[in-house]
Protein backbone atom coordinates (compact mmCIF):
# COMPACT_ATOMS: atom_id res chain seq x y z
CA UNK A 1 0.00 0.00 0.00
CA UNK A 2 1.39 3.40 -0.99
CA UNK A 3 1.74 6.05 1.65
CA UNK A 4 0.83 9.71 1.15
CA UNK A 5 4.50 10.67 1.21
CA UNK A 6 5.31 8.19 -1.56
CA UNK A 7 2.42 9.53 -3.64
CA UNK A 8 3.71 13.06 -3.16
CA UNK A 9 7.22 12.03 -4.20
CA UNK A 10 5.87 10.20 -7.24
CA UNK A 11 3.79 13.21 -8.24
CA UNK A 12 6.76 15.56 -7.90
CA UNK A 13 8.98 13.20 -9.93
CA UNK A 14 6.37 12.89 -12.68
CA UNK A 15 5.96 16.66 -12.89
CA UNK A 16 9.74 17.12 -13.05
CA UNK A 17 10.01 14.57 -15.86
CA UNK A 18 7.38 16.44 -17.86
CA UNK A 19 9.46 19.61 -17.55
CA UNK A 20 12.62 17.92 -18.80
CA UNK A 21 10.73 16.27 -21.67
CA UNK A 22 9.47 19.75 -22.56
CA UNK A 23 13.03 21.06 -22.53
CA UNK A 24 14.23 18.28 -24.82
CA UNK A 25 11.26 18.84 -27.11
CA UNK A 26 12.07 22.55 -27.34
CA UNK A 27 15.65 21.77 -28.26
CA UNK A 28 14.53 19.30 -30.94
CA UNK A 29 11.99 21.68 -32.45
CA UNK A 30 14.52 24.50 -32.47
CA UNK A 31 17.12 22.42 -34.28
CA UNK A 32 14.55 21.17 -36.80
CA UNK A 33 13.29 24.68 -37.50
CA UNK A 34 16.84 26.02 -37.92
CA UNK A 35 17.78 23.16 -40.24
CA UNK A 36 14.72 23.85 -42.39
CA UNK A 37 15.69 27.50 -42.77
CA UNK A 38 19.04 27.10 -44.51
CA UNK A 39 21.07 23.94 -44.17
CA UNK A 40 24.03 22.98 -42.02
CA UNK A 41 26.22 26.12 -42.09
CA UNK A 42 23.49 28.57 -41.08
CA UNK A 43 22.33 25.99 -38.57
CA UNK A 44 25.66 26.05 -36.74
CA UNK A 45 25.63 29.84 -36.62
CA UNK A 46 22.09 29.90 -35.26
CA UNK A 47 22.84 27.18 -32.72
CA UNK A 48 25.68 29.35 -31.46
CA UNK A 49 23.28 32.30 -31.27
CA UNK A 50 20.74 30.14 -29.44
CA UNK A 51 23.36 28.95 -26.96
CA UNK A 52 24.56 32.50 -26.33
CA UNK A 53 21.04 33.78 -25.72
CA UNK A 54 20.16 30.85 -23.46
CA UNK A 55 23.30 31.22 -21.36
CA UNK A 56 22.80 34.99 -21.17
CA UNK A 57 19.25 34.64 -19.86
CA UNK A 58 20.09 31.81 -17.47
CA UNK A 59 23.25 33.37 -16.04
CA UNK A 60 21.50 36.70 -15.60
CA UNK A 61 18.63 35.11 -13.69
CA UNK A 62 20.40 32.37 -11.70
CA UNK A 63 22.12 34.66 -9.13
CA UNK A 64 18.81 36.35 -8.32
CA UNK A 65 17.11 32.97 -8.02
CA UNK A 66 19.89 31.92 -5.63
CA UNK A 67 19.39 35.06 -3.52
CA UNK A 68 15.66 34.43 -3.41
CA UNK A 69 16.23 30.80 -2.43
CA UNK A 70 18.53 31.86 0.42
CA UNK A 71 15.95 34.34 1.68
CA UNK A 72 13.29 31.63 1.40
CA UNK A 73 15.47 29.20 3.38
CA UNK A 74 15.91 31.67 6.23
CA UNK A 75 12.18 32.42 6.19
CA UNK A 76 11.41 28.72 6.51
CA UNK A 77 13.76 28.14 9.45
CA UNK A 78 13.59 31.42 11.37
CA UNK A 79 10.10 32.84 10.79
CA UNK A 80 7.41 31.68 13.19
CA UNK A 81 4.49 29.92 11.43
CA UNK A 82 1.45 32.17 11.41
CA UNK A 83 3.47 35.37 11.89
CA UNK A 84 2.58 36.65 8.42
CA UNK A 85 -1.13 36.11 8.95
CA UNK A 86 -0.98 37.96 12.28
CA UNK A 87 0.88 40.99 10.94
CA UNK A 88 -0.78 41.41 7.54
CA UNK A 89 -4.44 42.12 6.69
CA UNK A 90 -6.61 39.28 5.43
CA UNK A 91 -9.39 41.17 3.65
CA UNK A 92 -8.90 41.01 -0.11
CA UNK A 93 -8.24 44.65 -1.05
CA UNK A 94 -6.08 45.74 1.94
CA UNK A 95 -4.14 42.46 1.73
CA UNK A 96 -3.57 42.92 -2.01
CA UNK A 97 -2.29 46.47 -1.51
CA UNK A 98 -0.02 45.38 1.35
CA UNK A 99 1.42 42.64 -0.85
CA UNK A 100 2.02 45.07 -3.71
CA UNK A 101 4.09 47.29 -1.41
CA UNK A 102 5.94 44.43 0.29
CA UNK A 103 8.76 44.69 -2.24
CA UNK A 104 10.19 47.60 -0.27
CA UNK A 105 10.83 45.10 2.56
CA UNK A 106 11.95 42.18 0.35
CA UNK A 107 13.72 43.74 -2.69
CA UNK A 108 13.80 40.76 -5.07
CA UNK A 109 13.45 40.46 -8.84
CA UNK A 110 11.04 38.27 -10.79
CA UNK A 111 13.21 35.16 -10.32
CA UNK A 112 13.96 35.52 -6.63
CA UNK A 113 10.40 36.47 -5.72
CA UNK A 114 8.96 33.05 -6.59
CA UNK A 115 10.74 30.91 -3.94
CA UNK A 116 10.27 33.66 -1.36
CA UNK A 117 6.51 33.76 -2.04
CA UNK A 118 6.25 29.99 -1.88
CA UNK A 119 7.89 29.82 1.55
CA UNK A 120 5.82 32.75 2.83
CA UNK A 121 2.67 30.85 1.84
CA UNK A 122 3.97 28.01 3.96
CA UNK A 123 4.10 30.44 6.90
CA UNK A 124 0.45 31.40 6.58
CA UNK A 125 0.73 34.37 4.21
CA UNK A 126 -2.76 35.44 3.05
CA UNK A 127 -3.37 34.52 -0.59
CA UNK A 128 -3.85 38.07 -2.00
CA UNK A 129 -0.72 39.32 -0.20
CA UNK A 130 1.37 36.69 -1.98
CA UNK A 131 -0.14 37.43 -5.41
CA UNK A 132 0.40 41.17 -4.98
CA UNK A 133 3.97 40.61 -3.81
CA UNK A 134 4.71 38.21 -6.66
CA UNK A 135 3.52 40.64 -9.34
CA UNK A 136 4.71 43.95 -7.88
CA UNK A 137 7.99 43.19 -6.06
CA UNK A 138 10.10 42.98 -9.25
CA UNK A 139 9.33 46.70 -9.80
CA UNK A 140 8.32 48.04 -6.38
CA UNK A 141 11.72 47.77 -4.77
CA UNK A 142 14.49 50.32 -4.27
CA UNK A 143 17.00 48.74 -6.68
CA UNK A 144 14.66 48.71 -9.69
CA UNK A 145 13.23 52.15 -8.97
CA UNK A 146 16.75 53.58 -8.77
CA UNK A 147 17.73 51.95 -12.08
CA UNK A 148 14.58 53.39 -13.69
CA UNK A 149 15.47 56.81 -12.32
CA UNK A 150 19.02 56.46 -13.65
CA UNK A 151 17.66 55.68 -17.13
CA UNK A 152 14.69 58.08 -17.37
CA UNK A 153 15.07 60.56 -14.50
CA UNK A 154 12.12 62.00 -12.55
CA UNK A 155 9.22 61.91 -14.95
CA UNK A 156 6.19 60.04 -16.28
CA UNK A 157 8.07 56.82 -17.01
CA UNK A 158 9.34 56.43 -13.44
CA UNK A 159 6.10 57.39 -11.71
CA UNK A 160 3.93 55.67 -14.32
CA UNK A 161 5.87 52.44 -13.88
CA UNK A 162 5.45 52.53 -10.11
CA UNK A 163 1.79 53.55 -10.16
CA UNK A 164 0.68 51.15 -12.90
CA UNK A 165 2.51 48.23 -11.31
CA UNK A 166 0.85 48.81 -7.94
CA UNK A 167 -2.59 49.27 -9.56
CA UNK A 168 -2.37 46.11 -11.66
CA UNK A 169 -0.84 43.95 -8.94
CA UNK A 170 -3.39 45.13 -6.37
CA UNK A 171 -6.33 44.60 -8.73
CA UNK A 172 -5.28 41.09 -9.79
CA UNK A 173 -4.41 40.08 -6.21
CA UNK A 174 -7.74 41.37 -4.90
CA UNK A 175 -9.56 39.19 -7.45
CA UNK A 176 -7.64 36.13 -6.27
CA UNK A 177 -8.49 37.11 -2.71
CA UNK A 178 -12.05 36.01 -3.44
CA UNK A 179 -10.89 32.42 -4.09
CA UNK A 180 -9.99 29.70 -1.62
CA UNK A 181 -6.24 29.00 -1.36
CA UNK A 182 -6.80 25.32 -2.19
CA UNK A 183 -8.19 26.38 -5.58
CA UNK A 184 -5.13 28.48 -6.36
CA UNK A 185 -2.03 26.95 -4.77
CA UNK A 186 -0.43 23.72 -5.87
CA UNK A 187 -0.59 20.74 -3.56
CA UNK A 188 2.48 19.61 -1.67
CA UNK A 189 4.30 18.04 -4.67
CA UNK A 190 5.17 21.58 -5.74
CA UNK A 191 6.79 22.37 -2.38
CA UNK A 192 9.94 20.56 -1.25
CA UNK A 193 9.89 19.76 2.46
CA UNK A 194 11.75 22.07 4.80
CA UNK A 195 14.90 20.81 6.41
CA UNK A 196 13.60 22.01 9.77
CA UNK A 197 9.89 22.17 10.45
CA UNK A 198 8.91 25.65 11.53
CA UNK A 199 11.18 28.40 12.78
CA UNK A 200 11.51 27.78 16.46
CA UNK A 201 11.63 24.00 16.77
CA UNK A 202 14.22 22.98 19.30
CA UNK A 203 16.20 25.15 21.66
CA UNK A 204 19.25 25.68 19.46
CA UNK A 205 20.74 29.15 19.24
CA UNK A 206 20.28 30.94 15.97
CA UNK A 207 23.68 30.18 14.44
CA UNK A 208 23.09 26.47 14.87
CA UNK A 209 20.07 26.77 12.58
CA UNK A 210 21.93 28.56 9.77
CA UNK A 211 23.08 25.27 8.12
CA UNK A 212 19.44 24.10 8.09
CA UNK A 213 18.41 27.36 6.43
CA UNK A 214 21.12 26.98 3.78
CA UNK A 215 20.14 23.35 3.15
CA UNK A 216 16.52 24.43 2.65
CA UNK A 217 17.75 27.19 0.32
CA UNK A 218 19.65 24.60 -1.73
CA UNK A 219 16.49 22.48 -2.01
CA UNK A 220 14.49 25.48 -3.17
CA UNK A 221 17.14 26.55 -5.68
CA UNK A 222 17.39 23.12 -7.27
CA UNK A 223 13.62 22.72 -7.32
CA UNK A 224 13.02 26.11 -9.01
CA UNK A 225 16.06 25.87 -11.32
CA UNK A 226 14.29 23.34 -13.55
CA UNK A 227 11.58 25.89 -14.29
CA UNK A 228 14.24 28.50 -14.98
CA UNK A 229 16.07 26.20 -17.39
CA UNK A 230 12.93 25.38 -19.37
CA UNK A 231 11.84 29.02 -19.40
CA UNK A 232 15.28 30.15 -20.57
CA UNK A 233 15.24 27.53 -23.33
CA UNK A 234 11.83 28.71 -24.49
CA UNK A 235 12.89 32.37 -24.43
CA UNK A 236 16.07 31.58 -26.38
CA UNK A 237 14.04 29.59 -28.92
CA UNK A 238 11.66 32.49 -29.48
CA UNK A 239 14.49 34.99 -29.82
CA UNK A 240 16.36 32.77 -32.27
CA UNK A 241 13.39 31.98 -34.51
CA UNK A 242 11.65 35.39 -34.27
CA UNK A 243 14.21 38.21 -34.74
CA UNK A 244 13.69 41.39 -32.75
CA UNK A 245 13.74 43.37 -35.99
CA UNK A 246 10.54 41.61 -37.07
CA UNK A 247 8.71 42.74 -33.95
CA UNK A 248 10.17 46.24 -34.00
CA UNK A 249 9.26 46.80 -37.65
CA UNK A 250 5.52 46.58 -36.92
CA UNK A 251 5.58 48.57 -33.70
CA UNK A 252 5.36 52.18 -34.80
CA UNK A 253 1.63 52.83 -34.23
CA UNK A 254 0.06 53.98 -30.94
CA UNK A 255 -1.93 50.73 -30.61
CA UNK A 256 0.25 48.06 -32.19
CA UNK A 257 3.40 49.40 -30.52
CA UNK A 258 2.03 48.57 -27.06
CA UNK A 259 1.31 44.95 -27.99
CA UNK A 260 4.67 44.61 -29.73
CA UNK A 261 6.74 45.81 -26.78
CA UNK A 262 4.71 43.65 -24.39
CA UNK A 263 5.43 40.63 -26.60
CA UNK A 264 9.08 41.64 -26.70
CA UNK A 265 9.20 41.91 -22.89
CA UNK A 266 7.65 38.45 -22.56
CA UNK A 267 10.12 36.93 -25.03
CA UNK A 268 13.31 38.69 -23.93
CA UNK A 269 12.84 37.83 -20.23
CA UNK A 270 15.19 40.62 -19.17
CA UNK A 271 15.78 41.05 -15.43
CA UNK A 272 13.87 43.99 -13.96
CA UNK A 273 17.06 45.44 -12.48
CA UNK A 274 18.38 46.29 -15.96
CA UNK A 275 15.33 46.43 -18.25
CA UNK A 276 15.00 50.23 -17.92
CA UNK A 277 18.25 50.71 -19.83
CA UNK A 278 17.00 48.42 -22.60
CA UNK A 279 13.72 50.36 -22.73
CA UNK A 280 15.71 53.58 -23.02
CA UNK A 281 16.95 52.43 -26.43
CA UNK A 282 13.31 52.38 -27.66
CA UNK A 283 12.55 55.99 -26.74
CA UNK A 284 13.12 57.44 -30.22
CA UNK A 285 11.07 54.82 -32.04
CA UNK A 286 8.29 53.79 -29.61
CA UNK A 287 5.55 55.63 -27.79
CA UNK A 288 5.58 56.35 -24.06
CA UNK A 289 2.60 54.04 -23.52
CA UNK A 290 4.39 51.12 -25.15
CA UNK A 291 7.55 51.72 -23.12
CA UNK A 292 5.52 51.80 -19.91
CA UNK A 293 3.75 48.58 -20.90
CA UNK A 294 7.18 47.01 -21.51
CA UNK A 295 8.44 48.13 -18.08
CA UNK A 296 5.28 47.10 -16.22
CA UNK A 297 4.30 43.80 -17.86
CA UNK A 298 7.78 42.33 -18.43
CA UNK A 299 8.79 42.15 -14.73
CA UNK A 300 5.38 40.73 -13.79
CA UNK A 301 5.30 37.97 -16.37
CA UNK A 302 7.85 36.68 -18.86
CA UNK A 303 8.58 33.24 -20.26
CA UNK A 304 10.92 32.09 -17.51
CA UNK A 305 8.88 33.47 -14.59
CA UNK A 306 5.62 32.05 -15.94
CA UNK A 307 7.24 28.61 -15.97
CA UNK A 308 8.46 29.17 -12.41
CA UNK A 309 4.91 30.06 -11.34
CA UNK A 310 4.07 26.39 -11.92
CA UNK A 311 6.04 25.57 -8.79
CA UNK A 312 3.58 27.58 -6.70
CA UNK A 313 0.21 27.73 -8.47
CA UNK A 314 -2.08 25.41 -10.36
CA UNK A 315 -1.74 25.46 -14.16
CA UNK A 316 -5.07 27.23 -14.72
CA UNK A 317 -4.10 29.92 -12.21
CA UNK A 318 -0.78 30.50 -14.01
CA UNK A 319 -2.76 31.20 -17.19
CA UNK A 320 -4.82 33.80 -15.31
CA UNK A 321 -1.63 35.32 -13.90
CA UNK A 322 -0.45 35.86 -17.49
CA UNK A 323 -3.69 37.00 -19.11
CA UNK A 324 -4.92 39.42 -16.44
CA UNK A 325 -1.71 41.49 -16.10
CA UNK A 326 -1.29 41.44 -19.89
CA UNK A 327 -4.81 42.77 -20.45
CA UNK A 328 -4.49 45.52 -17.84
CA UNK A 329 -1.02 46.54 -19.04
CA UNK A 330 -2.31 46.75 -22.60
CA UNK A 331 -5.27 48.92 -21.57
CA UNK A 332 -3.12 51.30 -19.53
CA UNK A 333 -0.59 51.59 -22.35
CA UNK A 334 -3.36 52.44 -24.81
CA UNK A 335 -4.79 55.04 -22.41
CA UNK A 336 -1.39 56.73 -22.16
CA UNK A 337 -1.00 56.82 -25.96
CA UNK A 338 -4.52 57.73 -27.01
CA UNK A 339 -5.91 59.88 -24.21
CA UNK A 340 -3.30 61.06 -21.74
CA UNK A 341 -0.62 62.02 -24.24
CA UNK A 342 2.37 61.57 -21.96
Amino acid sequence: MTTPSSEVAAGGTFFGRKLWFMALGLLGLTLAALMARGGVAPLLARVQTFSTIFLGIFLEAAPFLLIGAVVAGFIEVFVDPGLASRLLPRRALPAALAGSLLGFVFPVCECGVVPVTRRLYGKGLPLPVGIGFLLAAPVVNPVVLFSTYAAFGWGPVLWGRLLFTVLIATGVAALFGLAHPAEVLRSRPGMPPATVSGSVTGERVWWHRVPSALATAADDFLDMARYLVVGSLLAATMQTLVPQTTLLAIGSGPVVSVAVLMALAFVLSVCSTVDAFLALSFVRTFTTGSILAFLVFGPMVDIKSSLMFLGVFRSRVVLYLIVLPATLSLLLGLLVNLHWGW
